[in-house]
């Protein structure tokens, strides 16, 4: 009997296949249609993993419009063919929209091993714990 992919697989596939296209666009001096590959794939597999109806409510929230403008204005503007300056606001919007969960992220990966040591050196702990202090949550 054939095993069945569900749309969460689909999903994470996309928006890995999204985030290494924008690594590997930026890496490659700000290659724009790297970036446009990735940004499509990213943001349709955000859609495939957690469905369009709760993407539409995640990006669309009244206090996240500043954000959701800059982010997919950004997407907008390396799909045009300014990748430096859409790159910009889109991490801008990114950091903005996902700064509710930076918290969790950097609890999580002080528990890492190795990388939990790393974060707690003197120069980089105070940085990590300005950036883990967010007050608020998503």
């Amino acid at each position: 009997m054939p095993k069945f992919v569900s749309f969460s697989e689909i999903g994470m596939g996309l928006t890995g296949f999204g985030v290494f296209f924008l690594f590997f666009g930026m890496i490659l001096f700000f290659d724009k249609a790297l970036l446009a590959i990735g940004n499509v794939l990213f943001v349709a597999g955000l859609s495939f993993v957690i469905g369009l109806e709760r993407t539409f409510r995640f990006f669309f929230q009244k206090h996240k419009m500043k954000a959701t403008g800059f982010f997919l204005g950004g997407v907008l503007i390396v799909l045009i063919g300014w990748p430096l300056i859409g790159m910009i606001l889109e991490i801008y919007g990114f950091f903005l929209l996902f700064r509710g969960f930076f918290p969790v992220v950097v609890g999580f990966i002080r528990r890492v091993p190795v990388l939990g040591y790393l974060l707690n050196l003197p120069g980089i702990s105070s940085l990590v714990d300005k950036v883990g202090e967010s007050n608020n949550m998503v």
